[in-house]
């Protein structure tokens, strides 16, 4: 029977909040736990909040051990919301999610520029849940801490994390991977020159048959460093990715760190052959610290903004306004529901509107660091008579000082500065900070570019160019990179060509001087400028007017990124399996009144569960599972002729 075990997982704060329902039913009780790192809502028990909260602790643990140096909490809140049951859960789903004959969702994880959400179900198997949203936080911790991570060592240690466990006193990190050990036990492992330039492009990481090898190589290569850096205490990774940090290119890194790559690779063909492997133990924190937590019931006015403002990143936008505009007839003073008020005119672009509710909610709580800045992005972005006030800066520099590790705040005062051409070294510094608190955002690489060409370090800027091409992964970070790129190097040009210039202007008066030196003395001289030779012309470039600097990068509120982390879970009849190649399978999920198509471009990663069904030896899923009742664990997918990816299938007699 194939089957992995998945970890527990996460992640950081929140504030939220109680469950909309008709007047006429009685409200649900939503409690807030605090611990020293988490702030969790939930309408389960107090013991349940407390052990989720406490959960969440041990979870930070495990990578503040696994990694002392890494920055584990984001500048923006991570909102957790923990249902308790799936009526609860829906009145916070997104829109699309709510047609008639949808689905039974398991959960979500949103990860926006000024908060990060985590909607979860707790009445749903965990491991399911957890392993996705494990996965995601990995990447994000990954961007967190450094600028650029190779996809092998991305997708490595995503997988390597993802088949963790969460004790009561430990975590067991890196279990082996039986289905990847399986795979490259009876596949020839990809070279290393191969694995390590694959990137978003290579067919390798999007053709099915190819990036099979490709994850199970990445992981398995990924262990194997870590198991040999944990026996050696020396970690080859460790080496590999501060070269990465300072600089040197991957190809030299890899050599630097791993020594020569064929050795690394026979090493590696070696290790899979091995009859068991190990796995890291790390010590979490052990005292029951629960009854030290801090709970308190939220208002209904809290509530309903809390969950208004998740709606809005979701972009359930008329739903977000309802509760809203219900919380602020509640309690008009309330400066979440102002804030959220103002979230939600932003991601309608209603600019006026939108200033105008996050300059109340600034009045209301003067420590609201994403009112003040939101305020002055809404105030540089409207058109202003006599220039941009001063106010922004004031503002922004009080978004930077209610949270210093708030990382756009940084990035959007460098900005007004360098549009205004004024305080360049403190700009430069204040894009500088921003790359350090987000190196993986290409955003602030380029603003720090920008304001160096206005600081006329044209070269400087050049490279920062060439080191944002390294970090940019989406095809509009690469075409707002290649843009930069395009406008410093026609402005580098343009200094060449201009130099140049002046060198032969420079030659001609000196050979000027030089004929003039040689000219015969006479008793009486003519006036100066009749003895001058005709000046000597030079041939100017075609291009000789200074070409336009580019503009600082405007940070656009981008939304949540969090679709493709959906998941769904269905149960039904299998009434039809079809395998159209070794390992691609598509399968029918009857449920009487309906069908669900499901599709997996690799079944080999599928976990397949079973507490009552003992399957043949050899397993083959395209023949040994069709009949069965089953209960699907899916990614949700659009545009697509199935309603998603299978994440593993719990098979029943």
């Amino acid at each position: 029977m194939l089957a992995r075990k998945l970890p527990v997982l996460l992640l950081t704060s929140l504030w939220l909040a109680e469950s909309y329902t008709p007047a006429a039913e009685k409200p649900q009780k939503w409690l807030e736990v605090k611990s020293p790192h988490f702030v969790v809502a939930t309408n389960a028990n107090e013991k349940q909040g407390r052990r989720v909260a406490d959960q969440f602790e041990r979870i930070r643990s495990v990578f503040l051990t696994a990694f002392p140096h890494m920055r584990v909490d984001p500048s923006g809140p991570i909102i957790v919301l923990a249902t308790k049951d799936e009526a609860s859960f829906k009145e916070l789903e997104p829109v699309d999610w709510r047609k008639k004959g949808q689905l039974q969702r398991a959960g979500m994880f949103l990860r926006g520029e000024e908060k990060n959400y985590v909607l979860f179900r707790m009445d749903v198997d965990p491991q399911e849940r957890d392993h996705i949203i494990y996965h995601e936080y990995t990447h994000m911790l990954l961007d967190l801490n450094m600028q650029s991570v190779p996809l092998w060592l991305d997708e490595g240690l995503a997988e390597f994390y993802g088949n963790s466990e969460i004790r009561e006193n430990e975590a067991l990190l890196g279990k082996p991977d039986a289905t990847y050990v399986q795979i490259l036990r009876t596949t020839k492992l990809l070279p290393f020159e191969t694995l390590f330039s694959v990137d978003h492009s290579s067919p390798y990481y999007n053709e099915q048959h190819r990036g099979t090898i490709f994850y199970a190589e990445s992981w398995a290569l990924t262990h194997y460093l870590m198991m040999k850096g944990y026996k050696q205490k020396k970690s080859a990774l460790g080496e590999f990715t501060t070269m990465l940090t300072r600089g040197v290119d991957k190809d030299t890194a890899a050599t630097g760190a791993f020594g020569s790559l064929n050795k690394l690779q026979d090493d590696l063909t070696a290790y899979l052959r091995q009859f068991s492997m190990n796995y890291l133990k790390a010590k979490v924190q052990t005292a029951k610290e629960e009854d030290s937590f801090g709970v308190r019931e939220l208002t209904s006015a809290e509530s309903a903004a809390a969950r208004g403002d998740f709606l809005v990143h979701v972009q359930a936008y008329p739903e977000a306004k309802a509760l809203l505009e219900r919380s602020l007839k509640e309690s008009p003073n309330l400066a979440l529901a102002h804030e959220s008020m103002g979230f939600l005119e932003l991601r309608q672009n209603h600019l006026t509107e939108a200033k105008k509710w996050f300059t109340q909610a600034v009045q209301l709580d003067s420590q609201s660091y994403l009112a003040h800045y939101y305020y002055a992005v809404m105030t540089l972005r409207e058109p202003q008579e006599g220039g941009v006030p001063a106010e922004v800066a004031s503002s922004l520099r009080a978004a930077i000082k209610i949270n210093p590790s708030f990382a756009p705040a940084y990035a959007a005062l460098a900005s007004f500065y360098g549009s205004r051409g004024e305080n360049l070294e403190e700009a430069h510094l204040l894009a500088l900070q921003a790359v350090q608190l987000e190196p993986a955002n290409v955003h602030n690489i380029l603003t720090t570019g920008a304001i160096l060409l206005r600081m006329n370090r044209v070269d400087d800027a050049v490279r920062v160019g060439e080191r944002a091409r390294t970090v940019a992964k989406s095809p509009e970070d690469a075409a707002a990179v290649q843009s930069f790129l395009q406008s410093a190097r026609q402005f580098q040009e343009y200094r060449a060509n201009m130099q140049m210039v002046e060198r032969e202007q420079q030659a001609a008066e000196r050979e000027r001087q030089r004929e003039l030196a040689q000219l015969p003395e006479v008793a009486h001289p003519a006036p100066a400028e009749a003895q001058q030779p005709p000046e000597p012309e030079v041939k100017l470039p075609n291009e000789t007017r200074s070409p336009k600097v580019p503009p600082l990068p405007r940070r656009e509120p981008q939304p949540p990124h969090g679709a493709q982390s959906a998941t769904a879970a269905a149960s039904g009849r299998i009434a039809s399996v079809t395998c159209t190649s070794p390992t691609v399978m598509d399968l029918i999920l009857d449920f009487g009144s309906r069908k669900l198509a499901l599709h997996a471009n690799n079944y080999f990663k599928v976990r397949f569960l079973s507490t009552d069904w003992k399957p043949p030896n050899p397993f083959n899923p395209c023949q040994h599972i069709q009949g069965m009742w089953a209960r699907a664990v899916f990614r949700v997918v659009r545009g697509k002729p199935f309603a998603g990816e299978i994440i593993s299938l719990q098979l029943e007699k």
